[in-house]
C-alpha cells in the first residue's frame, strides 16, 4: 500500500469511525455526576457546561460527516425519481 493510498484510507475510512467512537466514549461523562462545583463563569454547573460544549462538538461533527461522507448517489437517485413524477 503506497503512502498516498494509506493517507486516503485513514482520512476517508478510519477518521470518521475514530471520531464517532471517541465522541461516544466522551458522552459517558461519569466524572461530573456527583459534584456541581466548580461553577463555570461563576454560575453554570460544570456538568451542564460540559453537555453544552459536547452538543456543540457533536453538531460540528455531524456537519463534517454530512458534508464530507454523505453518499452522493442517494441524492442523485432521489432527484431523478422526483423529476420523473
Amino acid at each position: 500500500m503506497s503512502q498516498t493510498t494509506l493517507v486516503w484510507y485513514i482520512r476517508q475510512k478510519m477518521l470518521p469511525f475514530i471520531l464517532v467512537a471517541a465522541l461516544y466514549v466522551l458522552h459517558q461523562d461519569v466524572w461530573f455526576w456527583l459534584e456541581a462545583r466548580p461553577l463555570v463563569f461563576g454560575f453554570l454547573p460544570v456538568g451542564l457546561f460540559y453537555h453544552a460544549a459536547y452538543t456543540l462538538v457533536i453538531s460540528l461533527t455531524m456537519l463534517y460527516l454530512v458534508r464530507r461522507h454523505w453518499p452522493a448517489h442517494l441524492e442523485d437517485a432521489a432527484g431523478a425519481a422526483a423529476e420523473q413524477k
